[in-house]
């Protein structure tokens, strides 16, 4: 893995707003995955969305554990 595959990607907590920051990996390509919130442990979804062509990270979309993304 490279260095420059590693992106910091700030947000929200969907569930008690704390800001969050995580490094998504955009060498495993477009992919769903979870994290916990730091503050207040709520399971976070996280669909990740890296182009296939330049390899860049185009958008994450965050939701609720019980939101349908």
């Amino acid at each position: 893995m490279q260095d420059d595959a590693l992106v910091n990607h700030d947000f929200h907590c969907p569930y008690c707003d704390t800001p969050l920051t995580f490094v998504i990996d955009t060498s495993q390509g477009s992919h769903d995955t979870w994290e916990d919130c730091h503050q207040c442990c709520a399971p976070i979804q996280l669909q990740v969305i890296v182009s296939p062509i330049t390899g860049e990270l185009d958008a994450v979309i965050t939701g609720r554990d019980d939101d349908v993304l």
